[in-house]
């Protein structure tokens, strides 16, 4: 068998000359070096569909958590950068209140994915000096979104699908506790289960709401209140109509009512109900009143009932 040698020399001559280089066994070294091409060329295709399939996953998450589709492009870059984690910036508006959030992207430990793990929100709200901030965090598939974490900072309850330590689901009423925080300066959380007995639909079925008597705008009264929203309705009372503005209050199973000016109205509720109370009690009292004239009714019966009021007497 030959074998060619390189020198020095000819290895200075030329730099692409191979020293290894076997011409009666070259063809097995091809294959192997084009099975390592191919093989590395697969790998890279892999990485580049996950990172993909890895950027959508997350541009969409960003949208419905309510942030929209302006931080895509940003987004991208910093993901091609592959650093362990990153932050995004977004601003907002709710009426004339602002937002300013910032998004917490973490890389994996085991692979190239990025996760989107928490967003920081601060509140600068249009009458109050100090802005107050909270941190959100993300769970899947019941996640707070920017909206309902604005209604929650504004003291609102909103209703959602909880998941425990165990994995089950459950419902319940969040509310922050803006009185007190936890050690990492966040609110607290309070929570109202299913069995704390707040009904929302039973309880708006106090009030004179005209959205009530249709079924599509109740429906859609009911999902506004559970996100944590202060909802438009209109009241009915001796045949009039005006317009004002509820909330959900779980931890006193009631309704907030509030004026255009938003004024909030305490006895609003109570008069309403109050007044359903009397209608029901008069009806009562009406049905069993008896009048003394009824042709129908035996005189001595009614003599009857004269003698049992006096002894009463």
């Amino acid at each position: 068998m030959t074998r060619t040698s390189f020198t020095s020399d000819d290895l200075q001559a030329n730099p692409d000359a191979n020293g290894l280089y076997n011409p009666d066994g070259n063809a097995f070294t091809d294959a192997l070096i084009e099975h390592f091409e191919k093989q590395q060329s697969l790998n890279t295709q892999k990485t580049y569909i996950m990172n993909e399939k890895n950027f959508e996953y997350l541009k969409d998450q960003v949208k419905f958590t309510g942030f929209g589709e302006g931080l895509e492009n940003e987004l991208k870059e910093r993901m091609q950068k592959n650093t362990p984690k990153f932050m995004l910036l977004h601003q907002g508006s709710f009426g004339k209140d602002e937002t300013f959030a910032t998004l917490h992207f973490r890389k994996s430990d085991q692979s190239d994915m990025y996760f989107f793990n928490k967003y920081d929100v601060t509140l600068k709200q249009e009458n109050k000096v100090e802005p107050i901030s909270q941190t959100f965090y993300l769970n899947k598939g019941n996640s707070i979104t920017l909206k309902e974490a604005y209604n929650l900072m504004n003291g609102r309850a909103v209703n959602k699908d909880l998941t425990n330590k165990d994995s089950q689901i459950y419902n319940a009423w969040i509310q922050l506790d803006m009185k007190n925080s936890e050690q990492n300066g966040n609110f607290k959380i309070k929570q109202f289960h299913q069995n704390y007995g707040f009904d929302l639909e039973k309880t708006l079925s106090k009030l004179s709401i005209k959205e009530l008597s249709n079924e599509n705008d109740k429906a859609a009264l009911l999902n506004s209140l559970q996100k944590g929203n202060r909802q438009a309705v209109t009241f009915s009372q001796n045949g009039n109509e005006h317009r004002q503005y509820i909330e959900a209050n779980p931890q006193f199973k009631s309704i907030n009512i509030f004026d255009s000016n938003m004024n909030r109205q305490g006895s609003r509720q109570k008069k309403d109900e109050k007044q359903a109370q009397g209608e029901n009690q008069s009806t009562k009292k009406e049905s069993l009143r008896v009048d003394k004239t009824d042709p129908d009714m035996p005189q001595q019966a009614v003599k009857k009932r004269r003698r049992k009021s006096q002894s009463i007497a």
